[in-house]
């Protein structure tokens, strides 16, 4: 005969002969109960298969195990490496991550932190869309959950942000472009989503009028997430307009360069450093698929690793001080050149 389906905890406590409160404090912490205890528990909870409603649980808590992790664009692999890094650690310190992307979407973007809301997590890592983004909205979130922001930094939002630092970075690139060849141009959408890529624009300026040399952009049509799209499309016209006023082209970031490498393939142009190329080309965040690319790309890379683990811990130390409200803290965190075939 099979045994009763078991609904909820009280039910549970029923069934095994154990009070509420010690069932309760098993769940909490299985080493807070004696071992006797545990044992009984345990075969209870073997034979009648149930398992506590987590987040139901979280509720009657003042201080719930969930953090939240937002990104803008999940189906992007270089938010999916940084989120796969942060989700790894949060884990690891005894929470429950739970991911949201909110697909390039400002609503999206405030349904992800409302439905967070409603599960009162202990704190939030945003990564916010940035120029598309409610302010007002994340304000209002950030003011009532401990918030830190990571990769786009929304000015005076959430208790801390921890990111790339676009000025150097983006110095590192010119300086070893311009060392090794053609000054570049730099290539980049007119009306970007992450507001990074203005950050960028300004450090290659002032570094090519630092250098001695003329800054040429090219600006390029398109508003969406659609980058490698946006960037074979764009670059197969730019070439064939000659529109190019360097045979280095300097990529706003890495997904646009992947676009316009296919594009010169395709057009016939060989790109590298070697006898033969007419281009050399680099881009800007080391994305995973940068090192498949042919040729391998060329890029400046965001250190992934350290961004998460400096943003998990700084979430974990505005927990544990619960009450917040100092001076909001400020991480950016150096890129490193990544040589290639490509440039």
């Amino acid at each position: 005969m099979d045994e009763p389906k078991i609904r909820n905890m009280e039910e549970f406590a029923a069934v095994s002969g154990i009070s509420r409160p010690t069932v309760s404090k098993y769940f909490n912490d299985p080493g807070s109960v004696r071992q006797t205890t545990r044992n009984r528990i345990e075969q209870a909870l073997e034979r009648y298969d149930y398992r506590p409603n987590i987040y139901a649980m979280n509720q009657n808590r003042r201080l719930t195990k969930n953090i939240g992790i937002v990104v803008p664009y999940l189906a992007d692999p270089f938010f999916a490496e940084i989120a796969r890094n942060i989700e790894t650690l949060v884990t690891e310190a005894g929470y429950r991550a739970i991911l949201m992307s909110s697909h390039g979407k400002p609503q999206q973007e405030i349904d992800n932190l409302e439905s967070l809301r409603s599960i009162r997590p202990a704190g939030v890592l945003l990564a916010p869309l940035g120029r598309a983004s409610n302010r007002d909205a994340l304000a209002a979130f950030c003011r009532d959950v401990p918030t830190v922001n990571f990769d786009c930094n929304v000015e005076g939002l959430g208790e801390a942000f921890v990111g790339h630092n676009n000025e150097q970075a983006t110095e590192l690139m010119v300086e070893y472009l311009v060392r090794t060849g053609e000054p570049p141009v730099f290539f980049e959408m007119r009306t970007p989503p992450n507001p990074n890529a203005n950050k960028r624009r300004i450090a290659y300026v002032a570094a090519m009028e630092r250098l001695g040399h003329a800054p040429e952009i090219v600006q390029i049509e398109g508003e969406n997430w659609d980058f490698e799209g946006i960037g074979y499309r764009e670059g197969a016209r730019v070439i064939s307009e000659r529109a190019l006023q360097s045979n280095t082209v300097f990529c706003s970031n890495d997904r646009l360069a992947i676009g316009f490498l296919a594009a010169a393939y395709e057009l016939g142009l060989r790109v590298g450093r070697g006898e033969g190329c007419a281009l050399r080309v680099a881009g800007h965040d080391n994305h995973p698929y940068s090192r498949y690319t042919c040729p391998t790309l060329t890029t400046v890379s965001h250190n992934y690793g350290l961004i998460a683990e400096k943003s998990v811990n700084t979430i974990l130390s505005v927990i544990a001080a619960e009450d917040g409200g100092g001076e909001r803290d400020m991480t950016l965190l150096d890129g490193e050149l990544i040589m290639r075939a490509s440039a």
